[in-house]
């Protein structure tokens, strides 16, 4: 997962939030269009945030090396 699938569904959630799509009635009947788009925005959000953080910590590592010469 990585920022295309945050981004995504920070796309998602703000085309359902703003209800700029007219879902079916036996949709709408069992789950709210909007409540599923702030979800989507939510956990959008947090997919950006996690890959910034694991990136962030993938740069602070060191590697040492370590050489042995025969003499």
């Amino acid at each position: 997962m990585g920022f295309g699938v945050g981004i995504l569904l920070l796309v998602i959630g703000l085309i359902l939030t703003l209800g700029a799509v007219n879902l079916p009635n036996a949709i709408t009947d069992v789950v709210d269009a909007n409540v599923i788009g702030w979800i989507c925005l939510i956990v959008g959000a947090l997919a950006i945030v996690l890959v910034l953080v694991t990136n962030q910590q993938r740069s602070r590592t060191t590697h040492i090396e370590e050489r042995r010469e025969n003499l």
